[in-house]
């Protein structure tokens, strides 16, 4: 299957919007985050996608950065793949918490076969 094509400019919109703090978009990322159960996971990409904001994975990583974190369970969200994409003591922290909700890796990555929870944004709503 091949990816669809995003032509540059929208790229660069998303981009410069995704930095931007908007309150109604966090708000539905925080609800597709609380989504996910304890001992699974999910991208920043599937998060943005199942809120309604497909290409706004930066949004996702934005908010997980900068915001208070309120009791989100942020280190369920991964990056493609399942890479843990933080750096440093941050990385460690997010892969013992997983592993402390059961969650396996392979060398680097998590299991996403096994780990990763299918996002539906219809489930998510209030």
């Amino acid at each position: 299957m091949r990816a669809a094509v995003v032509p540059q400019n929208l790229k660069r919109r998303i981009l410069k919007e995704s930095l931007r703090e908007d309150e109604q978009r966090d708000v539905a990322f925080r609800r597709i985050i609380r989504s996910v159960p304890k001992g699974k996971v999910s991208t920043y990409g599937k998060v943005a996608a199942a809120a309604g904001y497909p290409l706004y994975h930066r949004a996702v990583a934005r908010l997980l950065r900068d915001a208070p974190l309120q009791g989100l369970p942020w280190q369920r969200i991964v990056g493609a793949g399942g890479e843990i994409k933080l750096r440093g003591e941050a990385a460690a922290e997010q892969r013992f918490r997983l592993g402390m909700e059961g969650v396996k890796f392979r060398g680097k990555r998590v299991n996403m076969e096994m780990y990763e929870h299918a996002l539906r944004s219809w489930e998510t709503l209030d």
